[in-house]
């Protein structure tokens, strides 16, 4: 009974300080990071129950700890991203679930169409991009390079392997730790507008920076 008294009202410290209130509406919500501490309160207590553990709410604790830190660890990464992007049409969102930063670089700001060289203009971005993953350096990064289906498949998924290499190697000569950088090209198969449109497929080349949370 103890247990589960210290685990409730754990989770509900978590939900009373974790919880902002919109100016405009009223309306109450959780933030990523409370999420993140109810999260790892409940992965907490769940692997100390199934292993048998007597001490379930020590367990939860530990667990809402470390949950909140990686969620306030990538918060403030998110909110660092979003100021060095702001305006150049990078695209930066985070993952509630997993706490995974993912970034969208459309084509039109990294590279010519049909090249895998990155734009000079791009540069400036990409150094202050490369010196947040350096800062925050839990995290590891995949690179995935993704193209339209105008032209040949093949070709295309030469290209988005090419392009994902190329800023993968950036990165790295940024100061990112090249074993924490994974360059994957997916061609053609995960496109996000529709190809039958010029806007569509213009949407569909991009490279995306997916961040992903450290796991402890």
């Amino acid at each position: 009974m103890r247990k589960q008294l210290l685990t409730a009202g754990l989770a509900s410290a978590i939900l009373v300080t974790g919880c902002a209130t919109d100016p405009n509406t009223g309306q109450q919500s959780m933030n990523k990071t409370a999420t993140g501490g109810l999260l790892g309160a409940a992965a907490g207590a769940t692997i100390s129950k199934a292993s048998g553990g007597d001490k379930t709410g020590r367990d939860a604790a530990i667990g809402a700890v470390l949950g909140s830190g990686i969620g306030y660890y990538m918060e403030q990464q998110e909110a660092k991203l979003r100021q060095q992007t702001a305006g150049t049409g990078i695209t930066v969102t985070r993952d509630p679930n997993t706490n995974n930063i993912n970034m969208v670089m459309p084509e039109a700001i990294t590279f010519n169409k049909a090249q895998s060289n990155i734009m000079p203009q791009f540069y400036n971005t990409l150094d202050k991009v490369a010196g947040t993953l350096a800062e925050y350096n839990r995290t590891t990064v995949t690179v995935k390079g993704h193209a339209s289906a105008e032209g040949n498949p093949s070709f295309n998924q030469q290209l988005s392997q090419n392009r994902a290499n190329a800023v993968a190697q950036y990165l790295a000569q940024r100061g990112v730790a090249s074993n924490r950088i994974q360059a994957v090209g997916y061609g053609i198969s995960q496109p996000i507008a529709d190809n039958s449109t010029e806007a569509g497929r213009m949407q569909n080349r991009r490279v995306e920076i997916t961040i992903n949370a450290p796991q402890n």
